[in-house]
């Protein structure tokens, strides 16, 4: 597995476990143990990057899930869906575009709803995330026409 792949798995994995206990448990401590468990030897710059990314812009990447996935409150949505989405999200739209391309960030997210969702995550994910970036690109066609 390559490494910014499996950043990514336990990125979610820590996530996952910080929205499970309502973000009430360390999150800094469960990326840690985290590392060492899943990716002993791994640089854990890209994990905390992107778990820290997912933290300072939650407000706002919660509120473009709510408004790209209406049907499904974001309460109700599985927990892995939910943190996969933001982290797909993040690298979208907040993360370096050079490092992750758009098509990169939503494949490996896609990745990560198969390996860890439910049957039909992968395509939710594909959905949701195709749709935020339909979206950036018009915002950013308009930006530069307007």
């Amino acid at each position: 597995m390559a490494s910014r792949h499996l950043s990514r798995s336990i990125a979610m994995q820590s996530l996952y476990e910080w929205d499970f206990y309502d973000k009430k448990v360390d999150l800094k401590e469960i990326v840690e143990r985290n590392l060492k468990e899943f990716g002993p030897g791994l640089d854990g710059a890209f994990v905390f990057e992107l778990v820290l990314g997912v933290v300072k812009n939650l407000k706002e990447i919660d509120e473009i899930i709510r408004k790209t996935a209406p049907q499904w409150p974001i309460e109700q949505m599985s927990i892995v869906d939910r943190n996969v989405l933001r982290i797909g999200i993040y690298e979208l739209l907040f993360g370096d575009k050079k490092a992750v391309p758009p098509k990169v960030a939503i494949d490996e997210a896609i990745e990560l709803a198969k390996g860890f969702g439910g049957e039909n995550s992968g395509k939710f994910v594909n959905g949701v995330l195709g749709t935020v970036y339909k979206l950036s690109q018009e915002i950013e066609k308009k930006k530069e026409n307007p």
